[in-house]
């Protein structure tokens, strides 16, 4: 089986396209793929395929073989990939998503993809559809500014939820879907925040039925924050894209931060951009090929 290995700021995922070969078992390959022992070594898989509604499709797997509904950096490498590679010439280009089609324009240097800025599409904010069971985090949820109040509202104003239970120590989360649920928890300094220990709790616990994407996040001004992230199936990984856009929509929401922000996690830097009038979130940032190989599987 052909491979190529990419990353989005060290997001770094094995890329196989559907195209050319098939792929069998794609959530077994995941896990035999990731593994940065006895494997190529990444955070997941990722399928380009073809598609009947966009330029291609992509398919996003974990480390752990759960597929997921979408992935930031890995849709940028997958536009570059299908660009590079010759399988789309189309600038704006269509990815079939499980968030939907979006829509990336490319930033092309002699003839190769360097930078991808990637519409979003809007956040969603109501628990249900992220999805949160509000009966099940023990508190009464934040007002989010948008005239959507879920659970209990506090005072008027206030950004903050009250813990959630079964987390020791106990977390505040802002939650946000950019068509995967993710909970975001600002703290004043995050480089020690103790990932390893919290990011599971956080991810496991009774309220989400789809587990979550957890980030802490360090406010630095009104247009930067700082973030690290434990990713739902993979871990400690440097970098998520939809989380940095899920970041900069709580942040906004919340009165932290303004809706256009820098996001620097540890892989590297991308640029959000939560726009109006069409509530739309845009993101911006790299793509790199590493090597390509053939696995022997």
């Amino acid at each position: 089986m052909k491979f190529t290995k990419m990353h989005g700021i060290g997001n770094d995922y094995v890329y196989v396209s559907g195209f050319e070969q098939p792929v069998v078992d794609p959530a077994g390959l995941a896990r035999r793929v990731a593994d940065r022992h006895f494997g190529i070594g990444g955070d997941g898989l990722i399928l380009i395929l073809p598609s009947e509604t966009a330029d291609v499709r992509m398919r996003m797997f974990n480390a752990d073989g759960s597929e997921s509904e979408m992935c930031g950096n890995g849709v940028r490498c997958v536009a570059k990939y299908a660009y590079d590679h010759g399988l789309t010439k189309n600038n704006p280009m269509k990815i079939q998503t499980g968030r939907g089609v979006l829509t990336l324009n490319l930033e092309v240097d002699r003839g190769r993809v360097r930078q991808v800025k990637v519409n979003m599409g809007q956040p969603i904010l109501e628990l249900a559809k992220i999805p949160v069971d509000a009966g099940k985090l023990q508190t009464s949820v934040f007002e989010h500014m948008h005239q959507l109040v879920f659970g209990d509202a506090m005072e008027k104003g206030s950004s903050k939820a009250r813990p959630m239970s079964q987390t020791e120590p106990p977390v505040d989360a802002v939650f946000v879907s950019m068509g995967n649920p993710h909970a975001v928890i600002f703290v004043p300094e995050v480089q020690s925040v103790n990932l390893s220990y919290l990011g599971p709790l956080v991810e496991n616990h009774v309220a989400f039925p789809r587990r979550i994407n957890a980030h802490w996040v360090q406010v630095v001004g009104q247009n930067e924050v700082i973030m690290r992230t434990w990713e739902r199936g993979s871990g400690i990984t440097l970098a998520c894209g939809t989380g940095a856009c899920a970041t900069v929509v709580a942040g906004s929401i919340t009165g932290r931060c303004d809706r256009k922000a820098l996001v620097h996690l540890p892989g590297g830097d991308l640029k959000i951009d939560w726009r109006h009038p069409d509530n739309h979130v845009y993101m911006t940032g790299p793509a790199t090929e590493v090597f390509q190989g053939e696995w022997p599987d």
